[in-house]
């Protein structure tokens, strides 16, 4: 099969949605699909995948990268086109942060309630969410493609934002490379890693990877900190990724935790650090379904999350860890987190977590990837052919039966 993957950066190093599109392509080229990639930049560390590279030129806007996108895609004839959420010509579309109106909403959350509406007035008059709601406009309008919820809290955004119809939504939760990220890694990183970090032997380490702070919930989980410092026993925060660190940094110092946090920035490998961790903690305003939280459960970390991430729909509340209702409340996740100071309660959770995360593995994701692509040609082949219409200028691509080839049609 002639797969096509659409976003704006093939680069693992950028994020989840980078890293998942990578090992997506990955896994389909070792099961014999030839793969093209659609995108404005290519990182070096993706080079070593044998694809098919369709660089764009810089758009200067998203609008004018879906264009572009469309453009390219209109040249040559995959099978199937797979969108991670920047476009909107495809077969499959997966927006893998969830919709960004739903985005928008968790967003204001982080505002005092009555600034919420003064915020909503404002975002609605910026360009950005101007070109969104245009661009969001195209790529949830039903020219027959399917679109992919990562989890039943994104299936819940289309269809109470979008109108979206649940017959043409599929859930398909993120998966995890369970050997990658395992608790046989422990052995080899935990002890060097706590040294370095300057944490004892008695003390929990709590953890959390992210990049966006502020929606991940860390001036939260610093708050918790503040409650849990007259503990008996020590409890010490690992904060990995973000780029303005120095904010959060000065915020740890007013609260009176800073000794007890450690900000070690962005990291090209993870695993020593979830190896050093005793419990994972992601105290979110929203996450579509979040990578490191299966990633920290697979290394058999028990997680604290919040029910604003789609993959807290993977585990059940005090048995894999803890499920929190509002991402403000840190009196109740330094509660939660407290419990985690008891050993046999956090090595019971965590061996739950490892269990949950290996019935979602990313071999397991890639199935049933590839079960909603083989749904999408083969219902082009049962009906004899179908249109795919353009959701810009009114042009369509007729799919001909297999092995005819794509048309471009003028209205």
């Amino acid at each position: 099969m002639k797969v096509a993957l659409v976003l704006e950066r093939f680069d693992p190093r950028r994020g989840g949605l980078e890293y998942w599109t990578c090992q997506l392509a990955g896994r389909l080229i070792d099961r014999g699909h030839e793969v093209h990639v659609v995108a404005s930049r290519f990182a070096e560390p993706a080079g070593d995948l044998p694809i098919v590279a369709h660089p764009l030129p810089s758009a200067k806007s998203r609008l004018g990268f879906a264009e572009a996108a469309q453009a390219e895609l209109l040249s040559f004839a995959p099978d199937v086109i797979h969108d991670m959420g920047s476009g909107w010509y495809c077969d499959v579309f997966q927006p893998h942060g969830g919709s960004f109106a739903a985005m928008a909403q968790r967003k204001l959350l982080l505002y005092r309630r009555c600034l919420r509406p003064l915020k909503r007035r404002i975002d609605g008059m910026l360009p950005r969410h101007r070109q969104f709601r245009a661009l969001m406009q195209r790529q949830y309008a039903d020219h027959g493609q399917v679109l992919l919820a990562l989890s039943r809290l994104v299936a819940d955004d289309f269809q109470r934002l979008h109108r979206v119809p649940s017959d043409r939504i599929r859930i398909v939760y993120n998966g995890v490379d369970t050997n990658r990220f395992s608790p046989e890694h422990r052995p080899k990183f935990r002890r060097s890693v706590r040294r370095q970090l300057g944490i004892g032997d008695d003390t929990v380490c709590a953890l959390i990877v992210a990049h966006d702070f502020r929606l991940k919930g860390l001036a939260t989980l610093l708050r918790a900190m503040r409650h849990l410092g007259n503990e008996s026993r020590p409890i010490h925060l690992t904060v990995v990724g973000g780029k303005r660190i120095a904010k959060w940094q000065r915020m740890a110092r007013r609260l009176g935790v800073k000794s007890a946090v450690s900000f070690v920035g962005s990291q090209d490998d993870t695993v020593p650090y979830y190896a050093a961790a005793d419990v994972y903690v992601h105290p979110t305003f929203y996450d579509s379904c979040s990578l490191v939280v299966l990633e920290a459960a697979a290394c058999g970390l028990p997680v604290i999350t919040t029910r604003l991430n789609g993959a807290s729909e993977l585990f059940e509340d005090g048995v894999q860890g803890w499920l929190l209702s509002d991402p403000t409340d840190a009196g109740l996740l330094a509660s939660r987190m407290r419990t985690m100071l008891d050993d046999s309660l956090r090595q019971e959770m965590g061996r739950a977590a490892r269990a949950a995360a290996a019935e979602h593995t990313f071999d397991r994701n890639v199935d049933e990837i590839l079960a909603v692509y083989e749904e999408a040609v083969s219902s082009r082949r049962t009906g004899g052919h179908a249109v795919r219409t353009s959701a810009a200028r009114g042009l369509s691509l007729e799919f001909r039966p297999a092995g005819a080839q794509h048309q471009i049609r003028l209205p």
